[in-house]
């Protein structure tokens, strides 16, 4: 496949079309009752995939060095971010702190597009790599704190804490998404076949159409930003790069599939809009959401979608030949 072909794809081609239609102005919009009933859906479908997958194939040791590589990208990824938004992006340490989460935690709908991707490509990524996924969600949210009230000096209270854990862990989409997975795994392969068509027949379609939605919010999204400065914009993109390689070496390095090695750099190059604003909300209110949420939905997620993923598939194919 060419580096062209996946820009033909109906699932970029309708996240463009959204893009236009908030550049022109256009009242083209989607209900927020069916865009979170579209979200709800591809979470349940990609995380039940991956369960009946996994339960086909049985525990690999693939699976255990994804979720080792996985962890530990999401604990390290937001400390030379952090780094670099403090010193090159010069924000301070509460808004570094936050941003930094984001850029180390993980967008469910950037991997779910992906994996699309890389399946019309031929090299689809293991079902496993859905554990990847969710174990990828809350380490940053971790770090990102740790790294913000060190260098401010704050400390946070029992009750505080106690809220921030109950909120990462037991968000919708980490409660969804991990449900889905061993609610695959238990039912497998046999029992997953009389619900395979609503999962599968339908999960293209509902895809192209919450891009729609994407491409609509990422850009009304930016173009609302008051914050956001060049420095700070061009970190957004050149993060998810640098990222994005750092996790397809890793996962080359661990003796990933190419699908797999593509699907954990897309890992490490996305950045969350869902899971770790609501944390960020209870944990750092200080922390400006315009500022983060301009450059996780605004800049890196349109960057991804449309260049990154295939780019960092390119190179997971040159370091898989």
């Amino acid at each position: 496949m060419s580096f062209v072909e996946p820009f033909l794809s109906p699932v970029i081609l309708f996240f463009l079309l959204g893009a236009f239609a908030a550049l022109a102005r256009s009242d083209l919009a989607i209900p927020e009752p069916i865009a979170k009933a579209m979200s709800l859906y591809l979470m349940a479908a990609i995380g039940l995939k991956g369960g009946v997958s996994v339960a086909a194939h049985g525990l690999e040791a693939g699976l255990i060095w994804a979720a080792l590589a996985a962890l530990a990208l999401s604990f390290l990824i937001p400390i030379p971010v952090f780094g670099l938004l403090r010193g090159f992006g010069r924000l301070d340490s509460t808004n570094a702190g936050a941003v930094a989460a984001h850029y180390g935690s993980v967008s469910v709908v950037t991997y779910v597009t992906a994996t699309e991707m890389l399946r019309i490509a031929g090299t689809p990524p293991a079902g496993y790599m859905v554990a990847a996924l969710a174990l990828m969600e809350t380490p940053a949210i971790v770090t990102g704190l740790l790294l913000a009230r060190r260098a401010s000096g704050a400390t946070a209270r029992v009750d505080e804490r106690s809220g921030l854990w109950h909120e990462v862990l037991l968000n919708g989409a980490v409660v969804l998404l991990v449900g889905s997975f061993v609610i695959g795994m238990i039912a497998g392969p046999d029992r997953f076949a009389p619900v395979a068509p609503v999962f599968e027949g339908g999960f293209r379609g509902i895809l192209c159409l919450f891009l729609l939605d994407m491409g609509l919010i990422a850009v009304r999204r930016l173009r609302e930003a008051r914050a956001l400065t060049v420095r700070l914009a061009t970190l957004a993109l050149l993060i998810p790069v640098a990222n994005g390689m750092l996790g397809v070496a890793v996962g080359s390095a661990i003796g990933l599939d190419i699908g797999s090695a593509a699907a954990l750099g897309v890992l490490a190059a996305s950045a969350s809009y869902i899971a770790v604003p609501a944390a960020m909300r209870l944990a750092l209110p200080a922390a400006d959401p315009g500022l983060y949420l301009a450059m996780s939905l605004g800049i890196t997620f349109p960057f991804n979608v449309v260049i990154g993923i295939p780019l960092i598939a390119t190179v997971a194919r040159m370091l898989g030949t």
